[in-house]
């Protein structure tokens, strides 16, 4: 008994276990219990085998009714519950939370009753509600009993059998009475157990009224043949065990005031049972034996369960060791603890700040994409045209010089232009601060929402939030003030150096007006000296000019044989829109001349250089439609003043270089060059060079320039009339005024451009550098100046996290206690186990002698029905290998993972003689 008592604990350990792997509190009483059907016991059987008779012997009363003619019509579950203080004749009968104590001759002809009502209102084969009674005594062992009715009757069917013995771990209690013990082999609850239980690990046998085959030879031989596990070949290798049946009527019947009477008729059953069965196994006859095998039984499926329940348990607690630490500890009640609390959350606030800020794991990101996007395309899209007109740019002008008009230039007007157009940059830049703002409000919220202990405490998270926003707020109207500040220093203060340039240009430019001037006037000169001079030695200027023609003829024929060769371009690309070949490029350094390889792409309006053709990567790249283009002269080594005065004559030919330039006089074309210049090796390279380069610039606004002759100066102004008139001719005001404008909107644009580099560097130190030190300083330093009450306010938990906490603290000491009991019971298992196969081993089953009384009884049998009829082949497969989820803890798929055990047998019988 203490043994059944044992697995009856280990039991509801294994049940707590699975309903813990199910996420269920079983400490809840309001909660459905998960049930338990290892202690469950269900007796199969024929009509008036005895089932009856085995289980009130099991109970130690006899409460449930019997007959031979079939006494149980309707299931009777039986859930006992051991308790030692009752006296051994006390029945105590549970109703739900009320307790009566009855007699077992009431209880017996209650369910008499009970069981005449239902078969007479029953019909046909209509099911029948079962009956449950929950008992307390001291006499049986904590057991649930199923007593069905006979299997061949027609209220029993199929689905009755699988509802209560189909269960994972349910003992099987196969009755069979003695007289039929021969015939063992054609029962069909056998073979109904064998179907529902294939390996035979839940399955117990049980002859029954032994006593009523004393004197037939040849059924106690089959008897004692079963009890020693010699049975028929195709029968089950399952436990038998023998029963006389009515010790408890005798014990009840004897029993005259004793306390010992069951005992004393169990160990009176025992001994009748060995004088009836001798040299049968002493430990198979009587109830204690029952009881024993039975709890052997329970122990074997508790064994095969307890493995996948501890690797269950090991899982759940691994979580529940995780959520705790997500939720933290309990706060310590006291005000230092309460602060320090208080601060450590402060902590873990910042860790996750800095973390999103940072690392990217937040919305980081998105304030670099505010300084790459939004600003600078709000820059660009600036009306600079319109405030450029050259309508508006007199407006200004008119009005900021007044009633006194500008003398020189209109330098007032134009720094009034330079204001007005820088002012409309501090909108962009306002509104990339708010950008900004909004990104850091997101961070402080996501930050807030990542920190694990916040969540515990919401009244102190939006504390937190509140005094990071108001920081953020103050660091963005800084940031404000600053980029504002930036804006209005470019507009206070224009530095005149640009200015200096405008005069220097315009200098620059009436310089060569004036030297064209003179070099025009000079040739004039030489026209018209005196023809004396030249008639004093004809035959000598002729023998010059034929010289001459012929040199003119000469370079003009190479020139056009250059042209006519074609050029060594090479086009690539769907339309011819990639151009590549060699071009001489004139360093800045050395003014030396470098062979580089240049690809023009028009599509993009792009040209690119490498040193070598098969380089893959552009050492240099020019944008073409900020550009203009020029032919240029080719400036030569000095030579004499003879070949001076032919270059400077009309034998000069073309040159084969030409420039590239920017646009606004002071921006860079190619790295820190203002200019590049370019040589082709050929006037037909040449030629498409600059045909496609133009076509280029000019589909940009682009300009190009040819190359400005000296004959073609001097048939202009001969056509004119005079070139004085020319070069003196006074200078428009109006397209001064656009020149000036232009060069005034190229440093606008400049200004602009260096607005967009360091309003994002002035808007980093004033609210993200700020937010990483300052307002986590000032979100310390307004916690720790909180008083303690204010901060036990603030450090209200969450009602859920508080329950949640509860809950994974219980179930984690719940885990710690059921992981020691089941690891208790495995070691004890496999301890037990290993013992086992130990004796097992040393002595092995030994076949007896063939021809003893029990193989002739068997024999006789043999005409019987067979084993395996079509009945039980059309049957279906057993309910055990139903997966039921946690059910007795299996968290496997299949209850019977084990292959089944093949008995020792002897031979096969000798046939008849």
């Amino acid at each position: 008994m203490e043994a059944m008592e044992e697995l009856s604990e280990l039991a509801e350990s294994m049940r707590q276990a699975a309903s813990l792997l199910a996420d269920d509190d079983p400490s809840d009483d309001a909660a459905p219990r998960r049930p338990t059907t290892f202690l469950n016991a269900v007796a199969l059987g024929n009509v008036g085998a005895g089932k009856s008779a085995v289980l009130n012997s099991l109970i130690g009363h006899p409460v449930l009714p019997t007959g031979e003619n079939g006494a149980t019509r309707a299931p009777i579950v039986v859930d006992l519950q051991r308790e030692p203080g009752l006296s051994s004749k006390s029945i105590v009968l549970q109703i739900d939370s009320k307790s009566q104590q009855v007699s077992a001759s009431a209880l017996r002809h209650s369910l008499q009753d009970r069981l005449s009502r239902g078969a007479s209102g029953g019909s046909g084969r209509g099911r029948v509600d079962e009956i449950y009674l929950k008992l307390r005594t001291s006499t049986a062992p904590s057991l649930k009993l199923i007593d069905l009715p006979g299997i061949d009757q027609r209220a029993v069917d199929d689905s009755m059998i699988n509802e209560y013995a189909g269960h994972n771990d349910a003992i099987l209690l196969i009755v069979i009475p003695a007289m039929q013990a021969a015939d063992v082999a054609s029962s069909r609850a056998l073979r109904l157990a064998k179907d529902i239980d294939a390996d035979g690990t839940r399955t117990v046998g049980v002859i029954s009224k032994v006593d009523q085959a004393n004197g037939d030879a040849k059924t106690i031989a089959c008897v004692q043949a079963l009890l020693s596990n010699k049975g028929p070949k195709n029968l089950p290798d399952i436990e038998w065990v023998a029963l006389i049946g009515q010790s408890v009527a005798i014990a009840s019947a004897q029993s005259v005031g004793s306390e010992n009477s069951l005992e004393t008729a169990w160990r009176a059953e025992a001994e009748s049972l060995k004088n009836i069965l001798t040299g049968s196994p002493q430990n198979k006859l009587g109830r204690i034996a029952l009881v024993d095998t039975i709890a052997k039984q329970i122990r074997k499926r508790m064994k095969v369960r307890v493995p996948n329940l501890l690797s269950g348990l090991q899982g759940k607690s691994q979580m529940v060791q995780d959520e705790l630490a997500r939720l933290g500890e309990s706060m310590v009640q006291s005000a230092e603890g309460t602060r320090a609390v208080a601060l450590e959350l402060c902590r873990e606030f910042e860790d996750k700040f800095l973390a999103h800020i940072t690392s990217g794991e937040g919305s980081g990101w998105k304030i670099v994409a505010s300084f790459e996007g939004k600003f600078p395309d709000r820059i660009k899209q600036l009306p600079l045209d319109r405030h450029f007109d050259l309508n508006n740019v007199k407006r200004i002008v008119l009005e900021a010089d007044g009633y006194q008009p500008y003398l020189i230039s209109p330098e007032k007007g134009l720094r009034s232009l330079i204001k007005i157009v820088l002012e409309m940059a501090k909108e962009p830049s306002r509104l990339c601060v708010e950008e900004v703002h909004r990104v850091l409000l997101d961070i402080v919220n996501a930050s807030a929402n990542a920190t694990p202990g916040l969540g515990r405490y919401p009244p102190f998270k939006r504390e937190v939030v509140a005094i990071a926003s108001n920081a953020l707020e103050t660091f963005k109207n800084d940031a404000k003030k600053m980029v504002v500040a930036l804006v209005d220093m470019e507009r206070a203060f224009v530095p005149p150096q640009h200015f200096i340039r405008l005069v220097q240009r315009r200098m620059e430019r009436q310089r060569r007006e004036d030297e064209l001037r003179n070099r025009s006037s000079k040739k004039t000169q030489e026209a018209e000296q005196p023809t004396s001079k030249r008639a004093s030695s004809p035959q000598t200027d002729a023998e010059q000019g034929g010289g001459s023609l012929k040199s003119m003829k000469d370079k003009s024929g190479q020139q056009d044989k250059d042209t006519k060769e074609g050029s060594n371009l090479q086009v690539a690309g769907p339309a011819g829109e990639i151009t590549a070949g060699y071009l001489l490029k004139k360093s800045a350094k050395t003014n030396g001349w470098s062979k580089r390889w240049f690809v023009l792409n028009e599509k993009s309006g792009k040209l690119g250089y490498t040193k070598k053709q098969e380089e893959r990567h552009f050492r240099g790249v020019i944008t073409l439609e900020e550009c203009n283009l020029e032919e240029v002269e080719e400036e030569e080594p000095s030579k004499s003043s003879k070949d001076s005065k032919k270059a400077n004559g009309s034998e000069k030919i073309s040159s084969l270089v030409f420039k590239i330039t920017n646009r606004v006089a002071y921006k860079t074309v190619l790295k820190a060059h203002s200019a590049v210049v370019l040589k082709a090796e050929s006037m037909a390279d040449k030629v498409e060079w600059v045909n496609k380069i133009k076509a280029v610039i000019q589909s940009k606004g682009g300009s190009f320039k040819g190359p400005s002759t000296e004959g073609s100066s001097m048939r202009q102004s001969n056509s004119d009339g005079a070139l004085d008139t020319m070069a003196r001719r006074p200078a428009d005001p109006e397209e001064e005024l656009r020149w000036m404008s232009q060069e005034v909107r190229g440093y606008v644009e400049a200004v602009l451009n260096s607005l967009a580099a360091n309003v994002p560097k002035a808007i980093v130190l004033c609210q993200v550098e700020k937010a990483k030190e300052d307002m986590l300083n000032q979100l310390y330093s307004s916690i720790s100046g909180q008083s303690n009450a204010k901060i036990e306010e603030l450090l209200q938990e969450d009602h859920n996290a508080k329950r949640r906490r509860e809950k994974y603290q219980k179930q984690s000491s719940l885990l710690s206690k059921l992981t020691r009991q089941l690891s208790i019971h495995d070691n004890r298992a496999s301890v037990s186990s290993y013992s086992n196969d130990t004796t097992e081993a040393e002595s092995p089953r030994t076949p007896t002698r063939s021809g003893e009384d029990w193989r002739s009884a068997f024999d006789s049998a043999s005409n019987g029905p067979v084993a395996g009829s079509t009945n039980s082949q059309s049957r279906s497969k057993s309910a055990d290998g139903r997966s039921r989820r946690y059910e007795n803890g299996d968290v496997s798929s299949g209850a019977n993972s084990g292959s089944r055990r093949t008995p020792n047998r002897l031979p096969p019988a000798p046939p008849k003689y």
